[in-house]
C-alpha cells in the first residue's frame, strides 16, 4: 500500500517525546524490530490527543497519547481505547490493529499506546496534488462513508470483548445528561441560549434504537482511503467508541459533515471549510436516507439526534477552549475556538423549531 506523502510535520514545541526512553521500551516489548535509530514525526491534524509516526529502519508504528496538561475526567484514556481496538479489530479490519499499551508515564510524560501504521490518502480541506476531484467521485466517497458506517453498525457486538466492557441500557440518557454536565464544568462564559437548548434535549429524548458498536467522531478526515479511491483502508480515532444508540453515530458524523449552504461560521471556524462542500458529496439529508435505506433503520426522529450532536461538539470545543483559556495548552489554534462554541450552541437552537 502506497505511503502517504506530507502527512507528518516535525514535532511541535513542547511536545516533544523522550526519544532514548521511548527507543528502549519499543525494544523490550515489540518483536523482531530492525537495528537503526527510532525517528519521530507528529500527525499535524487534531485537535485532542497527540499522535506521531514512529520508524525504525523499515518498521513502521503510531502512537497516542493524551494532549498535555490536565485532562476531563474520563477524557483521553488511552487503555481503554487500546482495548477498544483490540476488540474491534478482529471483525472489522479498518480499525488499525493495537500493538502495546503502557501506563508507565516515566517513558513519555503519560499513558500511551501504539498501533500500526496504515497508509492512503486523508481527505481534509482539498484534494491532495494529483488528484482531480470530480462529482463521479464525491459521490463515490459520499457512498463509501455511509456504507463503512452501515458496516459498523452491523457487527454483533456481543460476539466481541465490548460485551463486558459496556452498558448500552440508558445511553442516550447518560450521554445527554453527562455532556450537559461537562459543560457546566468547562464553561467559561454565560450563554443565554444554553439552557433552552439542555432542556429541548432533555425533554424530547426518543426510544433508542437497538445498540450496535458505534464509533462516535466518524468523519471524513478520521477515514484514509486507497490511492485510487476503490476503498477504505483505515479509520482511526476510536477514543469515544462504545456500544450505543446507532443513530447517534449518525448524528455525529452529520455534525461534522458540512455541506456548501451552512452557515459561515461553522465552515471556516476550524479553518479552510472541509472538502464535503464541493460538488457531488452528498448532502447531510442524502447521507441519512442512504443509510436509512442500507440499514433499514427507522431514522424518522433523527434530527434530535443531529442536534444533541452540534450540542455535544460545542462541548467538546469548549473544553479544549477551557485548557487554552486556564494555560493548559497555549496552541493559537484553540485562541477564538470560544466563538465557534457559541456559533454552534445558536445552529443547534435554530434547528430544534424543525423538529
Amino acid at each position: 500500500m502506497e505511503k502517504t506523502l506530507k502527512d507528518t510535520i516535525p514535532i511541535r514545541i513542547g511536545e516533544e517525546l523522550n526519544i532514548e526512553r521511548l527507543a528502549q521500551f519499543l525494544r523490550e516489548t515489540i518483536d523482531n524490530l530492525p537495528e537503526g535509530e527510532l525517528h519521530i514525526r507528529q500527525f499535524g491534524a487534531g485537535h485532542s490527543n497527540l499522535t506521531y509516526a514512529l520508524e525504525i529502519g523499515d518498521w513502521e508504528a503510531v502512537l497516542r497519547r493524551p494532549p498535555l496538561g490536565p485532562v476531563a475526567p474520563k477524557a483521553h484514556d488511552m487503555e481503554r481505547e487500546f482495548n477498544v481496538l483490540a476488540a474491534i479489530h478482529p471483525v472489522f479490519d479498518t480499525a488499525p490493529k493495537p500493538l502495546v499499551f503502557s501506563a508507565d508515564e516515566s517513558i513519555i510524560g503519560s499513558p500511551f499506546f501504539i498501533m500500526e501504521r496504515r497508509h492512503g490518502v486523508v481527505l481534509d480541506t482539498a484534494y491532495p496534488d494529483g488528484v482531480e476531484g470530480s462529482v463521479e467521485l464525491a459521490r463515490k466517497l459520499s457512498e463509501m462513508m455511509v456504507d463503512k458506517l452501515v458496516e459498523l453498525h452491523a457487527i454483533d457486538y456481543t460476539q466481541t470483548a465490548l460485551a463486558d466492557m459496556v452498558k448500552p441500557a440508558g445511553f442516550v440518557e447518560r450521554q445527554v445528561t453527562g455532556w450537559i454536565g461537562r459543560y457546566e464544568k468547562s464553561k467559561t462564559a454565560e450563554l443565554p441560549e444554553i439552557a433552552k437548548l439542555t432542556t429541548w434535549l432533555e425533554k424530547n429524548m426518543p426510544t433508542s434504537s437497538s445498540p450496535t458498536i458505534i464509533h462516535y467522531d466518524y468523519k471524513l478526515n478520521n477515514a484514509m482511503f486507497s490511492g485510487d479511491f476503490s476503498g477504505m483502508t483505515g479509520l482511526f480515532d476510536w477514543e469515544m467508541a462504545t456500544v450505543g444508540d446507532p443513530l447517534l453515530d449518525v448524528g455525529a458524523a452529520m455534525s461534522y459533515w458540512m455541506q456548501a449552504d451552512d452557515p459561515e461560521m461553522l465552515l471556516t471556524a476550524l479553518g479552510k471549510p472541509p472538502i464535503t462542500v464541493h460538488e457531488g458529496f452528498y448532502t447531510r439529508d442524502e447521507f441519512i436516507a442512504r443509510y436509512a435505506e442500507k440499514s433499514g433503520r427507522d431514522v424518522s426522529h433523527i434530527h434530535y439526534y443531529v442536534t444533541f450532536a452540534y450540542f455535544k461538539l460545542a462541548v467538546i470545543c469548549q473544553q479544549i477552549y477551557y485548557r487554552y483559556s486556564v494555560g493548559q495548552t497555549k496552541d493559537p489554534r484553540f485562541a477564538h475556538m470560544d466563538k465557534f462554541v457559541h456559533s454552534l450552541v445558536r445552529h443547534a437552537l435554530n434547528g430544534t423549531t424543525q423538529a
